[in-house]
């Protein structure tokens, strides 16, 4: 048995928890990454696109803007059948394209609301869910109980959308973006639990891989949702 420092001794089975921790770690910085590195695509695309009256004219003023509108939603469904069959390569460039296609269909927000409130409304945001992330990944609650209740949401505030696109109604856009919000906070710490859990199942490295990517994928998601609906609500509108 092997001593450490002031003669404390270290079982074989506290080097496997040490080293089981190291590898968790490792994992979910690797998602988080992943993540900002999406955001960040996602970011940049949408403001260069913006910036193009040529470009935006193009996309909005043409039925292009169903492709690009419908574009990350078929990424998303793409990605989600064909991830098992996918080298880590293959699913890493769906990720990166998948982000760029979003930051397209998210460029109208920087003509819609004024840069200030962008900005603000995106650090908001950072900071709930860095807070409700780290709850998901700290707390000895299972929240697996809670995720019924959040899908049921999820698919109520899509069902309501699209009945919104036809009422164009401002009350019920307000109810949706109030569910939204709380919807998709609970949806961060479930599946931040959820993706905490997936590494315990003791997968090999390469679909460690994937699986960091597919995460990465779902978080991106929590994130831009909860943003867009924390712009719905509190951004400022251009005149």
């Amino acid at each position: 048995m092997a001593q450490g420092w002031g003669n404390q001794a270290y079982s074989p089975r506290a080097l496997d928890q040490a080293a089981y921790d190291v590898g968790l770690r490792q994992y979910m910085l690797s998602i988080y990454n992943y993540m900002a590195g999406g955001l960040a695509v996602t970011g940049l695309v949408a403001y260069l696109v913006a910036q193009s009256p040529e470009a935006m004219h193009a996309i909005y003023g043409t039925p292009l803007q169903w492709v690009v509108m419908l574009a990350p939603l078929g990424f998303v469904f793409y990605f989600s059948m064909r991830i098992g069959r996918m080298s880590l390569g293959a699913a890493q460039l769906t990720f990166w394209l998948f982000a760029a296609a979003m930051g397209l269909s998210l460029s109208y927000i920087f003509l819609a609301y004024t840069g200030n409130s962008i900005a603000r409304v995106f650090f908001v945001t950072a900071a709930a869910f860095a807070g409700t992330s780290l709850y998901g990944y700290t707390t000895r609650t299972d929240l697996s109980r809670f995720g019924s209740f959040l899908m049921m949401g999820l698919i109520g505030i899509i069902l309501a959308s699209l009945v919104n696109m036809f009422l164009a109604s401002s009350a019920l856009q307000f109810a949706i973006s109030i569910i939204g919000v709380l919807v998709f906070t609970g949806l961060t710490a479930w599946d931040t639990q959820r993706l905490k859990e997936v590494y315990a199942e003791g997968y090999d490295q390469a679909s460690m891989g994937k699986l960091a990517v597919s995460g990465a994928l779902t978080l991106y998601l929590d994130f831009i949702n909860l943003f867009v609906l924390l712009l719905q609500l509190f951004g400022d509108r251009r005149s």
